[in-house]
């Protein structure tokens, strides 16, 4: 499992958005599988899943991506998960790096 998170400011709609569109062209194995989305009294949350197949590790793994929003501050974590052969321990999370590298990068070129 692999980490990252952030608080950032913009619009909640075109953050989540773009981050989607990036996610999903980033990879030709990428998939969206779900989402979740609450409102109230204008703090928004989305909660979406994504997979990839990862040729490091021969499997798939996923990432869960909120993004949580009062106005135009937001907050994005998201976490991946799977990736590992091992029965009892993790080995080879480069997959999962790589993918949650994707949403950094995102980010990066959002914020610069």
């Amino acid at each position: 499992m692999a980490k990252y998170e952030t608080r950032l400011h913009g619009d909640f709609d075109r953050v989540l958005n773009y981050l989607h569109d990036g996610i999903l062209h980033g990879s030709m194995s990428a998939s969206f599988e779900d989402e979740s989305y609450v409102q109230f009294a204008g703090v928004r949350c989305c909660a979406r899943v994504y997979e990839r197949y990862s040729w490091t590790g021969g499997n798939r793994l996923s990432m869960t991506l909120t993004l949580v929003g009062d106005g135009e501050d937001l907050f994005l974590s998201a976490i991946t998960s799977g990736g590992s052969q091992a029965m009892f321990f993790k080995l080879n999370t480069l997959g999962e790096d790589a993918f949650l590298d994707q949403v950094r990068e995102l980010l990066d070129a959002y914020i610069g």
